[in-house]
C-alpha cells in the first residue's frame, strides 16, 4: 500500500466550517505500512507538517496556505480488547469518527462517552485536543495511546505517560509532534437502552443550546478560569453578530458559524471584534480554543 498524495487539497472542503484555501499537499494514511512512506515524504518535504483529522476545530485562511496536511484514513475498530470486571478495555483507531465510536459504544451497551454526543471530530482529534462536553474528558477515560514518530515509530504509552490538561494533550518523555494512531479506553458495562437514552438525552440539550447542525468548528475560545467564554460573548453583544457570511450563532455566542459562501477574513474579524469586547466590559482576555491556520 503506498503513500496517498494530493495536490492542492482545499481546506474548506476538509473543515467543518468549510473554509479555506488550498494547502500544498495531502498525504493520507491507510495503514502501518504507509507509515516508513510518510518518515520518507517528510524527510523530503521542507513545509510543516498538520495533522488534519476531521478539520473540526479548525478555521483555515482564504488564500494558499504552506502546509502539507496527514490524514490518516481506514483506521481498525473500535472494538473490545479486555475487561476487567465492570470495565471494558476498547480499542480504536485515530482515523475513525468520533460519531462512529459512540455510535459503537451504544450499540454494544458501553457507557461513558455519552458526553461527547454531537462532537463532530475523529478519534485521534478527540485525543489531542482532549476533548470534552457535559462533564466528560476524553483524556480522563484513555489508558494507553498509541502514537508515531519519524524517528521512534509507534509506540504504545501509558496514561502516566501522558499530560491531558483543558484542550490538550502531549506525551511526557517524547519531545515534538507526534501522530496519535491508536487509543485503549477504558468504558463501563450497561445497556444498549440506557445508553441511548443519555446520548439521546445529552443530543436534546445541545441542540437547545448549540448550533449543532450548522457549519461550524465547535468553541471558538476556551473558557476562562471559572468563567463561560460563551455568556461573557452573550453579554458583550456577540450573540447572532453577522459580517458577511459569518455570524456567532444566535444560538450560542462561542461558536462562529459560515451561513453559506463565508470567508475566513470576516470569521478573523469577528473574532478580535468578540475578543475586544470582552476585554473592554471585562477586563478578560479570551483565547482562542480553535485551531487557527
Amino acid at each position: 500500500m503506498a503513500l496517498e498524495l494530493t495536490a492542492n487539497p482545499l481546506l474548506s472542503e476538509r473543515t467543518t466550517l468549510r473554509l479555506g484555501g488550498p494547502a500544498v499537499v495531502e498525504a493520507v494514511v491507510r495503514g502501518e505500512a504507509d507509515l516508513d512512506d510518510l518518515s520518507a515524504f517528510l524527510v523530503r518535504e521542507t513545509l510543516p507538517p498538520f495533522v488534519i483529522g476531521a478539520g473540526s476545530n479548525l478555521l483555515a485562511t482564504d488564500g494558499p496556505l504552506e502546509l502539507a496536511l496527514v490524514r490518516v484514513a481506514d483506521c481498525p475498530g473500535p472494538e473490545r480488547v479486555e475487561r476487567d470486571g465492570s470495565t471494558l478495555i476498547v480499542r480504536c483507531g485515530a482515523g475513525v469518527r468520533l460519531p462512529g465510536l459512540l455510535g459503537w459504544a451504544e450499540k454494544a451497551g458501553f457507557s461513558g462517552l455519552e458526553g461527547l454526543t454531537g462532537i463532530p471530530g475523529s478519534v485521534g482529534g478527540a485525543v489531542a485536543m482532549n476533548a470534552g462536553s457535559y462533564g466528560v474528558e476524553f483524556g480522563d477515560l484513555i489508558t494507553r495511546v498509541r502514537v508515531w514518530t519519524p524517528s521512534g515509530g509507534l509506540a504504545w504509552l501509558d496514561r502516566n505517560q501522558c499530560i491531558f490538561d483543558y484542550r490538550h494533550f502531549s506525551p511526557v518523555k517524547r519531545p515534538g509532534k507526534c501522530l496519535v494512531w491508536e487509543v485503549e479506553l477504558a468504558l463501563r458495562e450497561s445497556e444498549p437502552k440506557a445508553v441511548r437514552a443519555a446520548m439521546r438525552d445529552v443530543y436534546r440539550k445541545k441542540k437547545a443550546t448549540q448550533p449543532v447542525t450548522a457549519r461550524s468548528a465547535g468553541c471558538v475560545f476556551r473558557n476562562p478560569p471559572d468563567k463561560s467564554a460563551g455568556k461573557l460573548l452573550d453579554k458583550a453583544g456577540m450573540k447572532g453578530v453577522r459580517l458577511g457570511h459569518m455570524a456567532f450563532s444566535d444560538v450560542h455566542a462561542n461558536f462562529l458559524v459560515n451561513l453559506g459562501g463565508g470567508i475566513a477574513a470576516d470569521a478573523l474579524e469577528l473574532m478580535d471584534m468578540g475578543r475586544r469586547r470582552v476585554e473592554e466590559q471585562f477586563g478578560i482576555t479570551l483565547e482562542p480554543e480553535v485551531i487557527v491556520l
